[in-house]
């Protein structure tokens, strides 16, 4: 990635980000090191941008919010990447999680059911210099069976239940990290394949916007929220 050319009027506060990150848990390097070199203003509208480096979700537009960074952060260090895998994300949003996941693996598929989003990210992700992730515009609770299985999968909104064709898309011994909202308390799931079923860890409550789909929520709660 070509941060180094890009936003780094801004480095002093990503580290400033990074050592937040550091304060509320997170130990992996190299997703640290991914926090520090990926300008996330880059990837805000131009009104919200001063709030870039805020631990906190922000609105991208379309209902639509790019996530806290300790949430994000603690997902893609759940997800245990080494470098070289195949991650597929749900819900490319503003593109910032997934640049960060193009530093940690080697091929990301990143599905955005909003076509204007989708755009905005590609060309952010170009702007910074991402060039190992596919943008698809689509139902990002069937996933992408062209490019399966993963070896990961992050999903960036909160549906009644884990997508099957998520889990069927995962590689044997690959993780999803997805949020459940049961009954409107959401909370995030570490799921991992193990043969014909899975194992689910509990990594705490969350706030995501919904998943809307045909394995989601088929009309979702407001957005805004």
């Amino acid at each position: 990635m070509a941060t180094g050319r890009v936003g780094d009027s801004y480095g002093g506060y990503r580290q400033r980000l990074v050592e937040q990150l550091r304060e509320r848990g997170i130990k992996d390097l190299a997703v640290l090191r991914a926090v520090g070199e990926t300008p996330r203003h880059l990837f805000m509208p131009a009104a919200v941008r001063h709030r870039a480096y805020e631990d906190s979700a922000v609105p991208i537009g379309q209902g639509q919010t790019i996530s806290q960074p300790s949430i994000q952060a603690r997902s893609l260090e759940a997800l245990e990447l080494k470098g070289g895998e195949r991650v597929l994300e749900v819900g490319t949003g503003s593109g910032y999680q997934t640049a960060l996941l193009a530093a940690l693996c080697g091929t990301v598929v990143s599905i955005e059911r909003l076509p204007e989003l989708a755009d905005r990210a590609r060309s952010a992700l170009a702007e910074v210099g991402v060039s190992n992730v596919t943008v698809i515009v689509g139902d990002g609770s069937l996933g992408w069976t062209p490019m399966a299985p993963y070896d990961g999968i992050v999903v960036a909104a909160a549906g009644p239940e884990i997508p099957a064709p998520l889990v069927n898309q995962l590689a044997e011994g690959g993780r999803m990290i997805i949020p459940v909202d049961s009954g409107g308390t959401q909370e995030l799931l570490r799921v991992t394949r193990k043969g014909t079923g899975t194992t689910q860890e509990r990594m705490g409550g969350v706030l995501f916007v919904p998943l809307l789909g045909r394995h989601g929520f088929p009309t979702g709660p407001t957005p805004e929220r």
